[in-house]
């Protein structure tokens, strides 16, 4: 069931007299339970893509539905707060808070139905993705790289949405770390029947996913 649509999206940056199209009446579908990767050199425009869907920016025109509805409709507020998470590269935390206070930050913003006790929530989220109770009550800085981006994980699950987006999450890691961080993305869409999808430059990161789109000259084709 297709719970993501991007329609006839057309989106350029404009430099002075030139236009640089970047998606060109591009039509994609992301249904749940699926681990979507997003390949493309570099300044292909992948990032812009992930910015489309999670309403960070809009498209010159097309739309972008979620299930069915127009996000402009549902309002682009609303839609980032309760409809879809964002993973970055640089883990975007609250450096002076702990790991349990950057997962209940997110949570007390959305409008999404959760369980009352939410620090027992978050506690069993960061457990979930490898944060012991230990390192939960530390404050982010302290943890490794790996470390604050399951936190940052965490925080994107706490929120209960459908859509679990991410932008070169793997970039700041190691193969190892890597590849842990793939299989809880895996997971997320098998076992918790979310919907994942990742930009990355990795083509071994690619080759788990379950499916994978190149962007390459305006256009997202299916990458085999």
């Amino acid at each position: 069931m297709t719970i993501l649509k991007a329609k006839n999206i057309y989106y350029f940056y404009q430099d002075g007299d030139q236009k640089r199209i970047i998606l060109n009446d591009t039509s994609v579908s992301f249904e749940k339970g699926q681990f979507y990767t997003i390949l493309g050199d570099s300044g292909s425009g992948k990032t812009t893509f992930l910015s489309l869907i999670s309403a960070l920016d809009e498209p010159k025109s097309g739309e972008i539905l979620y299930q069915g509805t127009d996000i402009q409709t549902i309002g682009y507020g609303k839609y980032r707060r309760d409809d879809v998470s964002i993973i970055f590269q640089n883990y975007n935390l609250v450096p002076y808070l702990t790991a349990l206070e950057n997962v209940l930050v997110a949570m007390t913003i959305t409008d999404n139905s959760l369980p009352k006790n939410h620090q027992e929530v978050a506690y069993n989220l960061l457990d979930y993705i490898g944060i012991n109770k230990n390192k939960a009550d530390r404050v982010v800085t302290q943890l490794s790289g790996g470390e604050q981006q399951r936190v940052a994980i965490a925080r994107a699950l706490s929120t209960n949405v459908d859509i679990i987006l991410a932008d070169e999450p793997t970039g700041n890691l190691d193969q190892e770390m890597e590849q842990e961080i793939v299989n809880i993305f895996k997971d997320l869409a098998v076992t918790h029947n979310k919907c994942v999808i990742v930009v990355t430059h990795s083509k071994e990161i690619a080759q788990q996913s379950d499916k994978t789109f190149f962007l390459k000259q305006g256009e997202l084709v299916h990458y085999e």
